[in-house]
């Protein structure tokens, strides 16, 4: 898997955990969703903890557990399935100021929607990866200017513009 941040291939210093591995005394481990209540319990209060969710997950399962999770990943079967964006975007309607992670099947093409709805990295299969270098991550960044919905990625959107050109 490639780790991608602002356009750009970086290290990633989470380690995945499976069902079956144990949990881990320190470190930056993601867990299965099936396995929060667990590592909650298990591992330290200041560890840092991850949970890796479904596109299907019910957020407001994870609304509790917000103060203790450093990041939220959630799960892109295919690059045509879009209820992930429509997850982020509701995890960050309901106040997670976590890393928010896209991991799976998606392609350059859908890196600033991904930003728009609230996430911060995206983690993409080595197939991917090989296909899609860098350069056009990073290319994809710039393809549109302007947007006409509010989200998040830190660009305002074109009513927003109007409003401040007006004052």
């Amino acid at each position: 898997m490639a780790l991608i941040s602002n356009g750009a291939f970086v290290e990633d210093g989470w380690r995945r955990l499976s069902d079956e591995e144990d949990l881990p005394k320190g470190g930056k481990c993601i867990v299965p969703q099936a396995r929060l209540a667990e590592a909650l319990k298990v591992l330290p209060s200041d560890a840092p903890l991850g949970v890796r969710v479904e596109n299907t997950a019910d957020p407001a399962g994870l609304v509790p557990h917000f103060a203790r999770l450093e990041l939220i990943s959630i799960a892109f079967p295919a690059f045509s399935d879009g209820r992930g964006f429509s997850l982020g975007r509701l995890l960050r309607r309901a106040g997670f100021t976590g890393e928010l992670r896209a991991s799976g099947r998606l392609i350059a093409d859908q890196i600033l929607h991904a930003l728009r709805c609230g996430f911060d990295t995206i983690e993409v299969s080595g197939d991917i990866a090989s296909r899609q270098d860098q350069a056009q991550w990073t290319k994809a960044l710039s393809a549109f200017g302007a947007f006409y919905q509010q989200g998040y990625g830190g660009r305002t959107h074109i009513l927003e513009q109007r409003r401040k050109a007006a004052r």
